[in-house]
């Protein structure tokens, strides 16, 4: 699936300061989520499933990640 296909939005908390921040990317029919760099969208993106997405959201959420 190409970024054009996807529909990509920021986290509103992000800003425009140039901080570190990545985009998620949904499809019309909402079966792939794209993750991708703001700062190097041309650089492509990761496709995932909703489901492992979702995944992710939930460690990220619970802390599994924080360094």
């Amino acid at each position: 699936m190409e970024d054009k296909d996807l529909i990509w939005r920021k986290a509103s908390k992000s800003g425009n300061g140039g901080s570190n921040c990545v985009e998620v990317g949904t499809s019309a029919t909402g079966r792939v989520a794209g993750i991708r760099d703001s700062k190097r969208p041309d650089a492509g993106h990761l496709a995932v499933t909703p489901e492992v997405f979702r995944a992710l959201v939930d460690r990220i959420k619970a802390g599994q990640y924080d360094l």
